[in-house]
Parts: C-alpha cells; structure tokens; sequence
C-alpha cells in the first residue's frame, strides 16, 4: 500500500476548454510556441503511462485519443478525476502564480474540494515586494514597509518561496545590505516602478527580511528556493543550489529551514548540502516528471549523499492536473524501483524500503512543516 503523499510544493490548476496546442505548451517548462511535439519526450511519456487510466483509458494511450477522452469529460471532471488518482493527503500550494495558458488558476478552495485534501498556503517573497511597490512607500519607509507586508501575508502561511534564481540567481552576497543601500535601491526601484524586482539590493533585503520573520515563529517556518532547471527566464548555471552556500552558512545560525526545490541537473549538490548543513532539505519535484523513465536514476543520485530524513515529495504541478498526478505517480514508483534495486543486490531490507517511502512520501514534510 502506498503511503499518503504531502505535495509540499505545487501550485493551482486551471479548469477550461484547452486546445490541443494549449494542452500541449503546458507539457514543457519553455513559455515559447513549442517546435516538435512536447507529447514526444520524458515527460510526455509519463503523462501517457499515468493518467489515461484515471479517465477510463489504457495506460499509453495515444496523445489523440487522450485529448479527446479530456474534452468528452469536460475540465471538470477529468480535472477531479487526475487529482483524486494522484492521492495526494495535502498540498502546500505556492501563490505566487495566477493563470496557466490565459486562464485563471484555481483558488485555493476549490483546489481542496476537487483534490479532497487540504491545502496551505506558500508566500511568495518577490510578489510581496511588488505588491508593496504599487502602493509607493517613501524609499525611506521601505524597509518597515516591508516587513509588515510580509507580516501579513505570513499569517496562516506554513512557508515561504523565492525565485531568486529566476530574479538574480543565486549567486547572491551573503551579507545583510545596510540600511544606507536599501534606502537608496528603494529609491531607484520606485522611481522606475519595473514590473519585476530585480535589483540585488532589494533582494537581499527581501530575503534577510523572510528570515527574520521566519525565525520569530516557533517553530521556524521554512523558506522555498527555486534551483535548477525552469522556463527561459533562468540561467541555469546560476542557479546551482552550491551557489548559495555562502547564504546558507550565514542563515544557519537562526535555525530556519531552507528548501532546495527542483534541483536538477544540480541534484548531487543539492544531496551534499542537505548532507553537511542541518537546516537544508531538497527534494527533486518537477524533476521526476521531466526525466520520465529516468526517475529512479535521478532520485538515487540526490539519495547518494542526502539524508534520507531531508528529502521530500513534491509534484509541482501547475496548470494542469496530470502534472500532479503524474508526477506523484513517478514519486512513488522511482521509490518502489529503487528500493527493489537496494534490496536485491542485499544493500536494504525490506522493512528499510518501507520506512524510506515513508519518510520521503509524508513524514518528512509532516515534522518540517508542522502539519497535522
């Protein structure tokens, strides 16, 4: 039987009519016109092994054939259909984006009623300090401005996210900038009012700011990075987890956890430094999706060095439900092949597997999130 699994990052899904080309462009992490057919890699071929079945087809049924069965049923349906297979027990939902392909995603609500699980909130750092810039605080205000933001948009929240990765990357000064830096970038970005916040300055600031309102609660509440791969927004060598070591060591000292999401292809490091720092996990959510029947090599390769109690589950599912659920299905099936792997060459038992699906599935998410 397989244990209940905690997406501990994921975001909402849209409910609408999709065109096949719709469909398709949201199969990829790419936000340009696809060229070849996203159906034709990893993670088409995943979708295909894992989600015909929950409509009422076979398992590899063809793009066509699955599409038309999605459309007979409506979005709604097949949309509570592919959460409810996916068996999620809770997801930890990150807010920071709101449509999918021109559609609206789901509120939080309605995510619960159609997944039947319940769903937490995950504060997104960058649109808080946007959302802060539309109300143009004096520069000098900006820091307690700030903070009070994210005071109030902590509440009920069980975690924060940054998309440092995509904003600056992560290759980022560890130090707190002075109050004298974070007056005069303030300045600059209030002037200029960019959609995006950008400066490094500000985000250091943005940072430091979660980490001390994270530390106030009791128990500290995590913050989320986004690292490794995503949409052409990023650099990719830029975001290596390993490039935020110098952050890491600096935020150790006030006990809040720090989430590597994603990870690959930097997965390894992301192992080493959940390994040697007590306040680093990661997880290779989107990941096992996107390698398709690479999952199990790429899960064993962050399993390599990481603790098995700092690893955790994640789908990232976004826009459409059969990343949820496909992902969720690879999950446990990369873990269920691994172990089958450690047990028959004698380096596991069986009661080890078991307690490893466990721990990764929902009882590490549990303890660090302090779910019920």
């Amino acid at each position: 039987m397989l244990p209940p699994l905690i997406d501990h990052h994921t975001h909402s899904v849209v409910i609408a009519d999709l065109t096949p080309d719709a469909f398709r462009s949201l199969l990829t992490e790419s936000d340009r016109a696809p060229v070849a057919n996203p159906f034709d890699s990893a993670l088409g071929l995943a979708v295909r092994r894992w989600c015909p079945p929950a409509l009422g087809l076979s398992e590899h049924a063809t793009a066509d054939a699955y599409l038309a069965r999605r459309r007979a049923l409506g979005p709604a349906e097949a949309t509570k259909r592919l959460l409810g297979a996916a068996g999620l027990s809770t997801l930890l939902v990150d807010t920071g984006l709101v449509a999918a392909a021109g559609h609206p995603l789901l509120p939080l609500p309605e995510l619960s009623a159609l997944a039947g699980a319940p769903v937490h909130q995950v504060v997104r750092l960058e649109g808080v300090a946007e959302r802060l810039a539309a109300r143009a605080p004096a520069a000098a205000d900006w820091s307690a401005a700030l903070t009070e933001a994210l005071t109030a948009e902590l509440a009920g929240a069980v975690a924060v996210k940054s998309v440092l990765a995509y904003r600056h990357g992560l290759d980022i000064p560890a130090e707190r900038p002075s109050p004298a830096e974070v007056t005069e970038a303030a300045g600059r970005f209030l002037a200029d009012r960019p959609a995006r916040l950008t400066d490094q300055v500000l985000l250091r600031q943005l940072l430091w700011t979660a980490v001390d309102l994270c530390a106030e609660r009791r128990p500290p509440l995590p913050i989320q990075f986004h690292t490794g791969f995503g949409d052409p927004d990023l650099t990719l060598h830029r975001a290596d987890p390993a490039l935020l070591t110098p952050f890491i060591r600096a935020v150790e000292p006030t006990g809040v956890p720090l989430v590597l999401l994603h990870c690959y292809p930097y997965h390894r490091q992301a192992g080493y430094l959940a390994q040697v720092f007590p306040h680093v996990y990661a997880d290779t959510g989107l990941t096992l999706n996107h390698v398709g029947p690479r999952a199990t090599t790429v899960l064993g390769e962050l399993l390599e060095l990481a603790p098995f109690g700092k690893v955790l589950a994640s789908t990232d599912g976004y826009g459409l439900p059969e990343l949820h659920l496909a992902g969720a299905a690879q999950f446990h099936h990369a873990v269920a092949d691994l172990t089958w792997q450690w047990r028959r060459a004698g380096a596991c038992t069986a009661v080890d597997g078991e307690r490893l699906a466990l721990l990764l599935a929902e009882e590490n998410a549990r303890e660090l999130y302090h779910l019920p």
